[in-house]
This record gives C-alpha cells, sequence and structure tokens, in this order.
C-alpha cells in the first residue's frame, strides 16, 4: 500500500471513500451527459469534449480536502495547492460558523489554513496530533487567540468519541 504521508503522520481515514465518491458522480455526470446527448443526436467531438471537461470540473469541485497530521505540523492538500501550519507554534485559531463551520489555524511564521472540524472528529489521531501541538504552543506562549474554541472543540469531539464507543457496546 503506498502511503502519501510521511511516517510517524497520521491522515484523514475516510479520504478515500470521499475521494472515490467525488470521482464516481463525476463519470456519472459524464456518462449521463453523453447518453442525453446521443439520444438527442447532437454529440460532436467537441460537445464531448465540453462534457469531459465539465465532469472535470465537478469531480474537482467535489473532492474534498486531504488533511494529514505528524508531530509539530498539520497539513491540507487541495487540487491546487498545500497548505501546512506548524502546530507548535501556533498564534490564533478561529472557527466560523453558518452554512459550513471551518477552522482557521495561524502560526507564528505566517502560514494559515482551512479546514473543516469534522475531519478533526472523525479521526482521532489527526485530533491527537493537533490538540498536542496545541499544547505545545500554549506553554511557549505563542497561542494567544483561540484556547478557548479549541478547548470547545475537544469537548464537542470527546462528547461524539464516547457516543460512538456506547453506540458501539450496544449500551445506549
Amino acid at each position: 500500500m503506498r502511503r502519501s504521508e510521511p511516517p510517524g503522520s497520521a491522515g484523514d481515514r475516510h479520504w478515500r471513500g470521499s475521494a472515490r465518491l467525488a470521482v464516481s458522480c463525476a463519470l456519472l455526470f459524464f456518462a449521463l451527459s453523453l447518453l442525453v446527448d446521443w439520444d438527442a443526436g447532437s454529440l460532436t467531438p467537441l460537445r464531448a469534449l465540453l462534457w469531459a471537461t465539465l465532469s472535470g470540473t465537478v469531480c474537482t469541485v467535489l473532492l474534498p480536502q486531504r488533511v494529514s497530521a505528524g508531530p509539530g505540523w498539520l497539513a491540507v492538500r487541495t487540487p491546487w495547492r498545500r497548505r501546512i501550519v506548524r502546530t507548535d507554534a501556533l498564534s490564533a485559531v478561529r472557527q466560523y460558523g453558518g452554512v459550513s463551520s471551518h477552522l482557521v489555524l495561524r502560526d507564528i511564521y505566517g502560514h494559515r489554513l482551512e479546514l473543516d472540524p469534522r475531519i478533526l472528529a472523525a479521526n482521532p489521531l489527526l485530533w491527537h496530533e493537533l490538540d498536542t501541538g496545541v499544547r505545545r504552543s500554549v506553554e511557549r506562549g505563542t497561542l494567544r487567540h483561540g484556547v478557548e474554541v479549541l478547548d470547545r472543540l475537544g469537548r464537542h469531539i470527546d462528547e461524539e468519541t464516547v457516543q460512538e464507543v456506547l453506540r458501539a457496546s450496544r449500551l445506549s
């Protein structure tokens, strides 16, 4: 099995399934578009290229971020770029709500990344790496804004973990 993360790092364990779903949706869109266009009698090579381009765009839009973490760092990879922050040198953490809640992390080196907190809740190893780095940032005095956000998120993740354990053991 090929790993894209460095040794000793943690990655999003649900990413492959989400990526497979994005590719499947794009392929289904492409096949149905070609079928409808062919049935209408208007399929040409140029229109097939258009449908392929639109399908590629659908795949790119649906493809989830790939999150990985290791000792002292957290990375988010999109199809266009990779962003890394030093979790042991964080300066600020903010959580923005709305339709899709997201966390914004900044380190003292000026790096910034955004991620969905549900990824951390679904991946205890990622949360552990982030939490360990945050504790180091607090000890060093670099993290001045957002400790309460991470405390609240940590309590929420702990509550969800307890509920999952109880459901798995059929006690709840």
